[in-house]
């Protein structure tokens, strides 16, 4: 299962991409928020985070305005990795490397589109399981 959450500015990005993975065959659970009236992103990414962290979901994606504030607020709980990705590149190589457990998305940083091919590639990807790879994952989780 997947989890998904935005504030209004991510809304509509949101309700595509939850489509999308409806299409292809996905369970994904909606953490909010429900519609377009100004609401504050730290209760929904976190939300989002905390179903990812608690293995509650397998993924989780979260969408702001930019996918700055939101990602801050994901990567605050732990167990978390969440990583803000514009391009393909990078959603692949944070899967590779970072074997990150969320997207962040920003709506008026990228189009529907790319939002789709993004979270594909992220969702399509697996961690390499590489010594290297697992050694500095080790390390991002620890506490400091």
């Amino acid at each position: 299962m997947i989890a998904i959450g935005s504030d209004h500015g991510g809304f509509e990005l949101k309700q595509f991409i939850i489509s999308h993975l409806k299409e292809r065959g996905m369970e994904v659970k909606d953490m909010g928020c429900q519609d377009k009236s100004s609401c504050d992103y730290p209760i929904y990414g976190r939300a989002v985070a905390k179903a990812v962290a608690d293995g509650e979901c397998e993924k989780g994606i979260v969408i702001c305005t930019t996918g700055i504030g939101i990602s801050m607020v994901a990567n605050k709980v732990k167990g978390v990795r969440c990583a803000l990705c514009t391009n393909g590149l990078m959603a692949k190589m944070t899967r590779l490397h970072n074997d990150a457990n969320v997207l962040a998305l920003g709506a008026n940083m990228i189009g529907p589109g790319l939002a789709e091919e993004i979270t594909d590639i992220f969702l399509d990807t697996q961690f390499s399981g590489e010594e290297k790879h697992c050694r500095r994952v080790a390390m991002l989780d620890a506490e400091l």
